[in-house]
């Protein structure tokens, strides 16, 4: 699933469910020793961020701003699997949303840590074409998308990960 905002057309959207982010680091990692993570050990460390667009400056950075720090952005990738793979190779921290890591091969891999600050939650959408809006094959694929992200959001109202 790719996260992008798309210009110049009018696309159909659907808003499938909301995420939050949380911090990851590989198991060795010397972050995954601590029991609490403060700001200042969030901003210590190098991140990887994932960005389709290439942006070095986001609403984590403008939270981070607030408190007057500023973390140090060593690379910059087009998505979370990239951003996640990256974490699981160096010290770099990723910041990736929790739906993402409720796959057991990954969360064997990896430390997982709540943000020591506030972030805004997203929204995952699915997005179509105009010309798709009326076909009926794509319209009822969209139907089951929206039908089974109902069910992750039940989910995810009632356990946080």
């Amino acid at each position: 699933m790719a996260f992008r905002v798309i210009w110049g057309q009018k696309y159909g959207c659907n808003g499938l469910f909301e995420d939050r982010f949380v911090g990851v680091v590989r198991k060795g990692h010397p972050l995954a020793k601590q029991a609490e993570i403060g700001v200042s050990d969030y901003v210590a460390w190098g991140h990887v961020v994932a960005s389709p667009e290439g942006a070095l400056h986001g609403s984590v950075d403008d939270a981070l701003a607030e408190l007057g720090t500023k973390r140090k952005i060593a690379s910059v990738v087009p998505g979370f699997p990239t951003a996640l793979s990256v974490a699981l190779e160096s010290d770099l921290i990723a910041m990736i949303p929790a739906l993402y890591l409720l796959n057991q091969q990954v969360t064997d891999q990896v430390h997982l840590f709540e943000l020591p600050f506030k972030s805004r939650r997203i929204t995952v959408s699915q997005m179509w074409h105009p010309r798709m809006e009326r076909d009926p094959g794509h319209r009822w694929l969209r139907e089951q998308i929206l039908a089974i992200c109902g069910v992750a959001r039940s989910v995810m109202t009632k356990e946080p990960v």
